[in-house]
């Protein structure tokens, strides 16, 4: 029962951890920009993406055994990518408390109300359904080769689950609190960033889905271990293109300072 437990502890930390900082970041982003009562369409986002981990769970082992179908997490992943650094554009272009009040008083949030529970909702379901059928397929590996008789392996695979969401919930807890007492200004900025890395990072995992089906060639730049293990993509075509955005990224926010200091 123990390794189960264990074993389940991890797969789901692991998984969940990505798609939970996502989300938690725009949460705490939205309560401290006064926009909390918006945060509900990240739940929506999240359940909906369960429910439709379970169902493509439930088709893999139906019609495909099981298998792992690269072709469709490379599209979520690219799609899941364009969302976030798009989000992390218009966070960075927003960054100012100022100019972030003025626009909510002039528009009533007439810009979020029309388009943003959606987008809302879209990342937050691709965020987790990206992790979410995945979790349920390795959870049904380590069930299946664990040495326990079915009834305590199912037990060990529950308290895995229970701790891990635990675990998950109090980092959440963390992070929207945390965000609470800080300036403005860096909850903007920090949350740019790291919806920036995540779509980095998003990328890389959907040029190797292409890659592993042949759509995209692959030439690895010999990586450290250690990095291949944490899911980078250790291709030049990956590290190209991530550290061609980087650059970009970084060329856009210093003539974005620029331009704010020289309006200042």
């Amino acid at each position: 029962m123990l390794p189960v437990a264990v074993e389940s502890f991890f797969i789901v930390l692991r998984e969940g951890l990505e798609a939970l900082l996502v989300i938690a970041a725009l949460a705490a982003f939205l309560q401290r920009a006064g926009e909390g009562h918006r945060r509900i369409a990240l739940l929506w986002g999240g359940a909906a993406a369960l429910v439709a981990s379970l169902v493509a769970a439930w088709i893999f082992y139906e019609f495909f055994g099981g298998a792992h179908d690269d072709l469709t997490e490379a599209i979520v992943m690219s799609v899941a990518a364009v969302l976030l650094l798009y989000v992390s554009g218009w966070l960075w272009l927003r960054q100012n408390p100022e100019s972030w009040k003025r626009r909510l008083q002039a528009q009533t949030s007439r810009a979020l109300q029309a388009d943003g529970p959606w987008l809302l909702a879209g990342i937050a379901f691709l965020a987790v359904f990206r992790e979410g059928a995945e979790t349920i397929l390795f959870l049904h590996a380590a069930m299946a080769n664990a040495e326990a008789g079915a009834e305590s392996g199912m037990q060990g695979m529950l308290l895995g689950l229970g701790v891990a969401a635990l675990a998950l919930a109090l980092i959440y807890l963390a992070m929207t609190r945390l965000a609470l007492r800080l300036p403005l200004r860096p909850v903007f900025a920090v949350t740019s960033a790291l919806l920036f890395l995540f779509g980095l990072r998003f990328i890389g995992g959907a040029l190797l889905e292409f890659q592993e089906i042949g759509w995209l060639p692959y030439d690895d730049m010999g990586l450290p271990g250690w990095a291949v293990q944490a899911g980078f993509n250790p291709t030049i075509q990956a590290i190209g293109l991530q550290t061609a955005l980087l650059l970009g990224a970084a060329l856009f926010a210093l003539l974005q300072g620029r331009q704010r200091r020289a309006a200042a």
